[in-house]
């Protein structure tokens, strides 16, 4: 049972990391310029994977990291996964798929950077700050949070969600 206040608090949560995968997609795609600048956005031909994934210089994934780097389907399905899990959680809905989804691209970025590894391949400091846990773990526990928690119901759709006769006959759509 959560309290008045804790649920209000799981909401801001809910909102808060919503907007990070949204503002994520925004950038991405028009450049805004935060961490992706205008000539490099999607819709002027730039890739939103490219960057990240060709810079991998650490761990067992880095040729899987560079060989799909740019591959069109990795950034339809990056930036699609991006944006939906940004709306669905700032309005609150299919917080147990987008939980799904989010913790599953989050758990790739952390696998790609694979923060236990010390040293890049090519000898240098790979920067990592510790063996284990990092931001993309962090985010993946905080979606199962909300959507454990129903934290949709407290200033989002989620009670009217759920209440969506296809909701009601495929229960894991809440």
């Amino acid at each position: 049972m959560l309290t008045t206040s804790a649920a209000r608090a799981l909401a801001v949560l809910r909102v808060g990391t919503g907007f990070v995968f949204l503002w994520a997609f925004l950038d991405k795609t028009f450049g805004l310029g935060f961490s992706t600048a205008s000539e490099r956005a999607w819709v002027n031909g730039g890739s939103p994977t490219k960057g990240f994934l060709s810079h991998v210089g650490v761990g067992p994934f880095q040729s899987i990291a560079h060989s799909i780097a740019g591959a069109w389907w990795a950034d339809t399905l990056f930036m699609v996964g991006m944006g939906a899990v940004g709306i669905a959680l700032i309005a609150g809905v299919g917080l147990r798929v987008s939980a799904a989804a989010g913790s599953l691209i989050m758990v790739m970025m952390w696998a790609a950077e694979f923060p236990p590894d010390r040293f890049t391949a090519a000898g240098e400091a790979s920067g990592s700050t510790n063996p284990f846990m990092d931001y993309h773990l962090i985010y993946a526990l905080v979606l199962a949070v909300l959507a454990l928690t129903y934290a949709g119901h407290t200033w989002g759709l989620g009670r009217v969600w759920a209440r969506l006769p296809l909701v009601q006959k495929n229960r894991w759509m809440i």
